[in-house]
């Protein structure tokens, strides 16, 4: 079963939201890809064997030791079929990928756009594994093979980095957007054994929080696809020992809200209370609507009824009580949990930071991560609940 949070649909729907900044961003700054050479002697593949990727684009001035590290997202795999199905795609191989990808958001090298990382060492880590960097298995039948080596990957980029200046750095920021938001719970503390001592580590989550949540079936949609994903792509022994030791269920360790309460590196959250892809696939799987009753719904949420929006808060609810910890914890954690119905918010430059963008408390996600970073206030921003928020950019709306 594939799970890819890049639909058509919702594609197309980013693409009509910010087509002139778009446009005009990929015509300034493409980003050329770089095969890692290094990642044969460690194993690490994408699932069709292929050499797995990056793209980075240089720092300069002030921000020339400053690293900035960008998980890519596009769901997962969990089974052989889909896996297989996956290898023959960009989310399955390098040979399919784009070899230049526009930096924006986050990523951009523009101060106007991107104030306090515009000139750190920005990197994107292609996603080719189907398991958020994480799992350390194969399969070969005979007649097919896959390689489920998405740990190896991240160790063979890392390792590849660190010559080229990461390996010196004083700042650095580790982010990913959907599963490579996942992605970022579950590397956050390697990240900074990699690094010196004295340098400020921090992680940044997009979009990644995935709740361990029931379904309107009542089901636990989530839940059974992650274990089948733990179990197929070998990733329980990559999840944090303390989580897994602890929980009668070591799976659910890839779930966020169980993996987070073990991590010691300073972390960010962002995410929508709304997230479209978890309305979509978690709460609303199309399995647990055959009749298509809530198909409206989806496509606008002006369109809900009444027991539709109040399923809808009681997801939010259930976001906010299992981050209550969190929010109540020592300053060195960040949040902005706004209340828009999107997903991924930080690589696109109209709901990062423009004149437009969506704000909490009138603070832009692009200011609210900044404050967090360079510890200029204390930065955990909750948005009231939809639809008060006139700010949102709305993507499925």
């Amino acid at each position: 079963m594939n799970m890819d949070s890049n639909t058509v649909v919702l594609s197309l729907l980013v693409f009509l939201t910010c087509a002139p900044r778009c446009i005009y961003s990929e015509e300034r700054h493409l980003v050329k890809m770089n095969l890692v050479r290094n990642a044969l002697s460690l194993g690490a593949y994408c699932l069709d064997g292929s050499l797995p990727a990056y793209h980075l684009d240089r720092g300069f001035g002030a921000g020339a030791r400053n690293w900035l590290l960008q998980f890519e997202g596009g769901g997962w795999c969990n089974d052989i079929k889909s896996c297989l199905d996956r290898a023959q795609t960009h989310r399955g191989s390098t040979h399919y990928m784009s070899k230049v990808e526009v930096f924006s958001g986050i990523l951009s090298n523009n101060a106007s756009l991107n104030p306090d990382f515009y000139n750190w060492n920005r990197v994107k880590l292609r996603y080719c594994d189907g398991a958020s960097f994480a799992g350390d298995a194969k399969f070969d039948n005979g007649t097919s093979l896959l390689y489920f080596r998405g740990q190896r990957i991240w160790q063979a980029i890392i390792l590849d980095l660190l010559p080229k200046g990461l390996g010196q750095a004083k700042k650095a920021l580790l982010s990913g957007c959907s599963a490579g938001g996942l992605a970022t719970f579950l590397h956050c503390d390697n990240f900074t054994n990699y690094l010196p001592k004295n340098a400020s580590v921090k992680c940044l989550s997009d979009a990644g929080f995935f709740l361990d949540a029931r379904d309107i079936g009542l089901n636990h949609t989530m839940r059974y696809f992650y274990k089948d994903l733990v179990a197929l792509q070998g990733v329980e022994q990559n999840l944090d020992k303390n989580c897994t030791t602890s929980n009668p269920y070591p799976a659910q360790c890839f779930f966020p809200q169980y993996a987070l309460p073990y991590i010691r590196t300073p972390f960010f959250i962002l995410n929508s209370a709304y997230d479209v892809f978890q309305f979509h696939h978690a709460l609303v799987p199309p399995a647990a609507d055959p009749h298509g009753h809530w198909y409206h719904c989806k496509l606008n949420p002006a369109a809900c009824n009444a027991i539709q929006i109040y399923t809808l808060q009681g997801f939010r609810k259930y976001m906010l009580e299992t981050l209550r910890f969190f929010l109540n914890s020592s300053r060195r954690g960040g949040m902005f949990i706004n209340s828009c119905f999107a997903h991924c918010q930080s690589e696109l430059q109209d709901t990062w930071f423009a004149p437009d963008s969506p704000r909490v408390n009138n603070k832009t996600i692009a200011q609210a991560v900044g404050d967090w970073y360079f510890g200029r206030n204390i930065s955990k921003e909750i948005d009231c609940a939809y639809p008060c928020d006139n700010t949102c950019h709305n993507l499925i709306g």
